[in-house]
């Protein structure tokens, strides 16, 4: 009997060790994102767009999406376009540092870290 609940109990902490070591990335709902932490990935269809500003629909909900000032980097998005964003929900709007296209190509728009590049205006334009 002891071998047996020693034996159980040796699988299921093999068992759970190995399931810890799986990592699965979720895409988040728009609904969701003031409950996460920032460098989150969404998805959704653009429903209109105004400069490097765009609203992002994935039928959960819509999120205005900052994508930079245009001066730094025109990003030149339609509405109607799939896309995914990576990025952090700040306050009010999403701040994008990547967007992928449907079609593969990948827009850069910053490093997650620190301060965007644009934060001193114009004058430290790249």
């Amino acid at each position: 009997m002891k071998a047996t609940v020693r034996t159980n109990f040796l699988l299921g902490f093999a068992l759970a060790g190995a399931l810890s070591t799986t990592v699965v990335q979720a895409q988040t709902a728009i609904r969701d994102l003031q409950r996460t932490a920032p460098g989150i990935t969404v998805n959704g269809t653009v429903r209109s767009v105004v400069g490097n500003e765009f609203i992002l629909d994935d039928g959960t909900g819509q999120l205005i999406v900052d994508a930079g000032p245009r001066w730094y980097r025109s990003i030149e998005l339609s509405e109607g376009e799939q896309i995914t964003v990576v990025g952090e929900y700040d306050d009010y709007d999403f701040d994008a540092y990547q967007i992928t296209r449907a079609n593969g190509e990948v827009i850069t728009i910053r490093d997650g870290s620190g301060p965007p590049p644009w934060a001193g205006g114009r004058r430290n334009q790249r």
